[in-house]
């Protein structure tokens, strides 16, 4: 299989030269065994979806690590949680030596905190998720945001469907979430009906870029609303979903607290949703909202590939107002982005960053970005400009750097 290098192996490197252990997680399919085999093709690779030795380390941990070379990597370590105290033994009788054991885990529901606890201080965390823009570009002509939405939305993000444009994706999906249903939520989770759950994901896919009311859902489903809140914080943690939290300032101002939903993977929202084709997706009743969808995730990726929790959130207040995200990339820095579906960037679109601006002020907010579809930047006022999405890239890591 073709191997596209992932924005994060520089991160990789680093860490397994600063602890003995190093976990990389992330969701079903992000490309985490085949990173840590391409990068790392002298560690011995052993697997626990193997049954035998899925088996032999739950019943017999120490035969288990006295059988294989070091330094090694453990593909779904989730499988056997109770592995990690022996290796914990071992890693404290030689601590100076770094990176000899690698984990990985798809299911990340208590498996960071698992980790963490069995093996604090001596284990680094790395998140993979879906291939970014800027991944996808080392291996497919995408010069735009045209086409990256578009490849993002109708093909997806996972590496097998960005190295295999032959693949039947509705089939893909259907297999993708069958897996996740069946390994990480009926065997882990008392959700309840799988077949609820099911809907709930959905219903979800046709209301990403939205505020999230869970009264809807509990009513549409027929179930409670904390029972929404348990199956939200399941898909948030394993790295389906993202939730987009409002700003939460003191602001002096009524300001809407629900936060808004979005996909981590936009080509699945849409394959939930029934949007498969270009006219639907530009033209569609979603098309802006998937667009606001696929920017969000984007952004997500951006701060998780260099190790940062995203700084993201949005703000809409009881008159109106609203801003699709606000991120404060460094100390200090408040920047205001709006999200818009179109090719010719307009004055009139501006409004809601100079209203923001003007509004608070006191925040001192930097010169608002509109991202658009436009191929290139376009100042609208004196403190908006359109830009494009690599632009809007390279500001984020201007002010990271800083």
């Amino acid at each position: 299989m073709i191997y596209i290098p992932r924005d994060l192996e520089t991160r990789l490197f680093r860490l397994l030269e600063s602890a003995p252990c190093l976990a990389v997680t992330g969701p079903r399919q992000a490309g985490k065994s085949t990173l840590l085999r391409h990068c790392l093709p002298n560690h011995r690779y052993v697997t626990l979806d193997d049954p035998f030795l899925k088996e032999q380390a739950q019943s017999d941990p120490i035969l288990f690590l006295d059988s294989l070379p070091e330094p090694l990597i453990i593909d779904e370590i989730q499988h056997a949680p109770g592995l990690l105290s022996y290796v914990k033994i071992r890693v404290d009788e030689h601590r100076d030596i770094k990176g000899r054991f690698i984990f990985t885990g798809s299911q990340q529901f208590g498996l960071i905190k698992n980790l963490s606890e069995s093996l604090a201080g001596r284990i680094a965390l790395l998140e993979l998720l879906p291939m970014s823009v800027a991944e996808k570009r080392r291996h497919l002509p995408l010069p735009d945001t045209t086409s990256l939405f578009h490849h993002a939305a109708l093909t997806g993000c996972y590496p097998e469907l960005v190295v295999d444009g032959d693949i039947d994706l509705q089939s893909w999906y259907a297999s993708y979430l069958q897996t996740y249903l069946e390994r990480d939520i009926r065997t882990i989770y008392n959700i309840g009906d799988l077949r609820d759950f099911q809907r709930f994901i959905r219903l979800l896919s046709a209301r990403c870029g939205q505020q999230l009311n869970m009264s809807d859902f509990s009513r549409d489903i027929g179930v409670s609303v904390p029972t929404i809140k348990n199956w939200l914080s399941i898909l948030e943690a394993s790295r389906v979903v993202y939730l987009l939290p409002p700003y939460y300032a003191n602001l002096g101002k009524r300001i809407t607290k629900a936060p808004k939903i979005y996909f981590i993977d936009i080509g699945m929202a849409c394959n939930l949703a029934g949007v498969r084709d270009k006219a639907h997706l530009f033209n569609g009743p979603m098309a802006g909202h998937l667009f606001e969808n696929f920017c969000v995730q984007e952004t997500v990726k951006f701060f998780l590939g260099q190790g940062i929790q995203p700084p993201l959130y949005y703000i809409r207040t009881g008159s109106g107002l609203e801003v699709d995200l606000l991120i404060e990339p460094s100390a200090g820095v408040l920047l205001p982005v709006e999200i818009k579906l179109t090719k010719t960037p307009t004055q009139k679109l501006a409004r809601s960053l100079t209203s923001f601006r003007d509004s608070f002020a006191s925040l001192n907010p930097a010169p608002g970005l509109l991202l658009t579809l436009s191929d290139q930047n376009r100042p609208l006022t004196h403190e908006v400009t359109a830009v494009t999405m690599a632009d809007y890239f390279g500001r984020l890591q201007h002010h990271i750097d800083r």
